[in-house]
C-alpha cells in the first residue's frame, strides 16, 4: 500500500517527509523554469510569470501515493525528476498499470481540464520532484497562445490514441498477444544487433507488473513467459529479457 505523505505548505520543498523553505528565487528565473515544462514552452511571457507564482516545487519519497483515484483535487503535477507509476483498480481489487511517466511527464491534467474526479491513482515510483500548478493557472498558461494551446491537444490526443490501442488490444487479443505487444513496446535494440536484430528488455520487468499492464493475472503471465523461452520466442538473460527475432514475437499466436 502506497503511503500517504501530508502536503507541505505551499512554496516548501518536502524532503525525506519534512517540509524545508526552498531557496529563494527572481520571479524572472521562476518563469523561465515554467516555460521549461512540457506543454507550457509556447506559453506567453505574461501567462508563465502568473503561473510562476502560483507553483510550488516538492519532492516525493519512493512509494509515496501522490494522488488517488477519485480525489476532487484538480492540480497537474509536472514531473521533473524520478518515476510515477498510474495505475486504476477494479472494483474487486486488481490493479490496471496504465503508464509509468519520467521525467518530462506530466498528471492530473484531465481533472484539471473536465472539472470531474481523478480517473486513476499516482505514486512515486523512484523519488520524484515535481512542480504543482492550479488547474487555473495550468489553463491560463496552456491557452495563453495558439501554439501552447495546440500542444495541449497533441498531448491530450496522444493520451487517447494509446488508451484506444490499450482498449483494442485487450478486448480483441488473447493474452499471449497483449503480453507480446507490451514487451516489444518496452523492448530496445540490444547491442551489436542490426535493423530488424534482437532487441532486450532491460531491466526485466517483474511478472506482476505485466500483468498489469496488460489486464491479465500474474499465473497467467508467468505459464505463457515460460512458454515462450520454451519456444525460443524469449531469452530470459541476466539483466533482462532478450527477443532474438522481434518480428516472429510480433505475430505470435
Amino acid at each position: 500500500m502506497p503511503m500517504r505523505t501530508p502536503p507541505p505548505a505551499d512554496g516548501a520543498l518536502l524532503q525525506g517527509g519534512t517540509a524545508v523553505a526552498p531557496a529563494a528565487e527572481s520571479s524572472a528565473v521562476t518563469a523561465k523554469r515554467i516555460l521549461d515544462l512540457p506543454i507550457l514552452r509556447d506559453a506567453t511571457p505574461a501567462a508563465a510569470e502568473r503561473a510562476a507564482a502560483r507553483a510550488r516545487w516538492r519532492s516525493y519519497p519512493a512509494g509515496t501515493l501522490i494522488l488517488d483515484i477519485e480525489d476532487r483535487s484538480s492540480d497537474v503535477y509536472f514531473i521533473l525528476e524520478g518515476k510515477v507509476r498510474v495505475q486504476m483498480r477494479t472494483p474487486g481489487g486488481r490493479e490496471l498499470l496504465l503508464a509509468e511517466l519520467a521525467a518530462g511527464g506530466l498528471i492530473g491534467e484531465i481533472a484539471a481540464i473536465d472539472g470531474e474526479p481523478r480517473t486513476a491513482s499516482c505514486t512515486a515510483v523512484l523519488p520524484s520532484r515535481l512542480c504543482i500548478l492550479p488547474a487555473d493557472a495550468f489553463l491560463d498558461a496552456a491557452c495563453s497562445s495558439p501554439a501552447a494551446s495546440l500542444a495541449l491537444l497533441r498531448h491530450t490526443t496522444r493520451i487517447l490514441r494509446r488508451q484506444a490501442q490499450r482498449v483494442l488490444e485487450r478486448e480483441a487479443l488473447p493474452v499471449r498477444q497483449r503480453l507480446c505487444a507490451e514487451l516489444l513496446r518496452q523492448s530496445r535494440p540490444r547491442q551489436g544487433a542490426g535493423e530488424g536484430g534482437a532487441r532486450i528488455v532491460s531491466p526485466p520487468p517483474a511478472q506482476h507488473d505485466l500483468a498489469a499492464r496488460i489486464g491479465a493475472r500474474r499465473e497467467v503471465v508467468s505459464r505463457e513467459m515460460a512458454e515462450m523461452a520454451r519456444q525460443g520466442l524469449i531469452e530470459k538473460v541476466r539483466g533482462g529479457i532478450v527477443i532474438p527475432r522481434p518480428a516472429a514475437l510480433g505475430v505470435a499466436e
